[in-house]
């Protein structure tokens, strides 16, 4: 079966993190979207997404396909009947595509095809940003279960102070943890691959950590927290969920927040995610060219690939930053600032030669290369939004 993520209509609503990849390469608990459907179906794939990206995530068609909306976290049932669909078979949950069998051809015609409604299976959909932070306490629960099943953790220094049951720690190969509190009691707490926790961390579960991340020393994690790959955190940090590639190593409150990859918030950075009035939060939709309720009184700070900001910034509630913008300056930066922005003014534009040279110096820190095809997306960015 040949598989391939597309992007669906939910993309536009989640930009500016769908503005530099495919909805299938957003991270949601301890896995991306992508890497849940590759475990789930045993299989590689291959992604249909907008023509800017397709060089760096290209599509792979054959003569019979299996299309799924990346936008659904993959359960046993919802497989199991993608896995049974005939050819030109649509599956479909509360009006929106899930799966179809055929070619991209299709793609233009899914209504001419035979219905079926998965509508029982009570599915998880990510239709909007917020829905990253909701959805993350979960989604590292069943990550968890997932990447741990038959496996054995690496053993727990007895520095450690434990809360909790200790078989919800998992703590990969390479990584060091020592003389941190611990505690699953709430849910589990996986560490990967060479990853660092600093003594004097507390930890509260569910959190997640990706290969190489660190916890600074003292740091303060409450749950519903994973980061991805090369990640540095510290200061305070709840319900919060940071791709990789990215730093937040100093003091400073995140909460109800969502960092993309090779972003960096300064020392002492600060976002809000409760109105003083106690009110509910709404944030800027790309799609929509408005600010959108989401219903929800804890919401903070959503922050595109690359963006970064100086020392002691502070964001209001709700807040929304495109890519590769640079902040700086005194008060609460806009609620809204569009990607590739200077300073603290939405109006301002940041040189795309500058951004360019920033983030080919921030990714060789890393041994990362910015390379040809990220400086055409970031100039498709650029374009799309100057």
């Amino acid at each position: 079966m040949n598989c391939i993520l597309f992007d669906g209509p939910q993309r536009e609503h989640l930009l500016p993190f769908t503005a530099t990849r495919p909805v299938a390469d957003l991270r949601l608990g301890i896995l991306t979207l992508r890497e849940k459907w590759e475990r789930h179906l045993n299989a590689t794939t291959s992604t249909l997404t907008e023509p800017y990206l397709t060089q760096k995530y290209p599509l792979v068609e054959s003569s019979e396909n299996t299309y799924i909306n990346a936008s659904f976290l993959p359960v046993r049932a919802l497989v199991a009947r993608i896995k049974n669909l005939a050819s030109h078979e649509l599956l479909v949950y509360d009006g929106q595509p899930v799966a179809f069998r055929g070619r991209q051809s299709d793609w233009k015609r899914l209504n001419s095809l035979q219905n079926i409604s998965c509508g029982d299976l009570g599915l998880t959909q990510v239709q909007r940003n917020w829905h990253l932070f909701i959805h993350n306490e979960q989604a590292i629960r069943d990550d968890f279960a997932l990447l741990t099943l038959g496996r054995k953790s690496r053993e727990i220094d007895p520095s450690n102070r434990l809360l909790g049951p200790e078989d919800q720690i998992f703590i990969e190969e390479g990584a060091d943890v020592r003389a941190a509190f611990l505690n699953p009691s709430q849910g589990p707490i996986y560490i990967g691959k060479a990853a660092e926790v600093m003594e004097g961390a507390l930890i509260r579960g569910p959190f997640a950590m990706g290969a190489h991340s660190h916890i600074r020393m003292g740091a303060v994690i409450y749950g519903g927290t994973s980061i991805g790959p090369h990640v540095s955190l510290g200061g305070e940090v709840k319900n919060t969920l940071i791709f990789g590639y990215s730093n937040k190593a100093h003091e400073g409150y995140l909460g109800d927040s969502v960092l993309g990859e090779w972003c960096n918030l300064g020392a002492g950075t600060s976002s809000s995610n409760l109105k003083n009035d106690y009110g509910r939060v709404a944030v800027w939709n790309y799609a929509l060219k408005k600010y959108e309720q989401t219903g929800l009184q804890f919401c903070g700070l959503f922050m595109g690939d690359h963006s970064k900001c100086s020392i002691h910034s502070t964001f209001n509630t709700g807040t929304l930053v495109g890519v590769s913008s640079n902040l700086f300056g005194p008060g609460f930066h806009d609620r809204f600032t569009p990607s590739f922005r200077w300073g603290g003014n939405p109006k301002v534009l940041y040189r795309l030669d500058k951004a360019m040279a920033v983030a080919h110096n921030a990714m060789q820190r890393r041994n990362r290369r910015f390379t040809e095809v990220d400086r055409q997306i970031f100039e498709h960015i650029f374009n799309a939004e100057r």
